[in-house]
């Protein structure tokens, strides 16, 4: 089983990604069920704004699209500003925009059969708006989206410390990382068994 993170801090590596401290915590309950994982750090490249799959010279997306095509779950992790996704997580969906209309040699969108959670974190409400439209979008692109395949962590409204600073609320935010984790792995599992067709039969009315 492979596993792509797609982490849409808005900071450049090496500098800490608080997003990245809580998107590890599912990480590492994937990995206890065997999966290996793969994290890109999206502000690293040059992800070019549209909405297809290859912009052309430069673009650094269909090397990531690529990875996550080639694992079985994906986890998006942002920032919460403003009430909002990060515009770097805005920029992946409107790139897997194309998705919608590309498909395997059967005839199935190449995004099904795969499944994906959100991990949000921030200093200010919003993470609840964010995990929606988040998969909300994901699950329009093709993905499946489990039950319980969101962790977030946040101080509430207005200014105060960072994920990374402090040690309140992780108990909790932990325990819901390893609840998606395995969630994520069981669906992955079960599409892998049993496929969602290309095409269903309806029969006869």
């Amino acid at each position: 089983m492979r596993a792509t993170i797609l982490n849409c801090t808005l900071k450049p590596s090496p500098e800490e990604s608080n997003t990245d401290a809580l998107a590890e915590v599912v990480a590492a309950g994937l990995r206890q069920l065997g999966t290996e994982i793969r994290t890109i750090r999206l502000v690293d490249h040059n992800i070019k704004p549209g909405v297809s799959s290859d912009m052309g010279e430069g673009d650094d997306w269909p090397r990531i699209r690529e990875e996550v095509l080639n694992s079985e779950i994906l986890v998006v992790a942002t920032p919460t500003w403003v009430g909002h996704p990060s515009s770097i997580a805005q920029r992946m969906l409107e790139r897997m925009d194309a998705m919608l209309s590309e498909t395997k040699d059967d005839g199935t969108p190449v995004a099904y059969n795969r499944v994906a959670g959100v991990v949000v974190t921030g200093n200010e409400d919003g993470a609840h708006h964010v995990i929606s439209e988040i998969s909300g979008g994901l699950n329009e692109i093709g993905f499946t989206i489990p039950g319980q395949a969101w962790v977030y962590w946040n101080m509430g409204p207005g200014p105060g410390p960072s994920y990374t600073d402090t040690d309140h609320g992780h108990q909790y935010a932990h325990q819901v990382a390893g609840l998606m984790a395995k969630n994520l792995y069981a669906t992955a599992v079960a599409l892998r068994e049993n496929p969602v067709p290309a095409s269903v039969d309806r029969g006869e009315d």
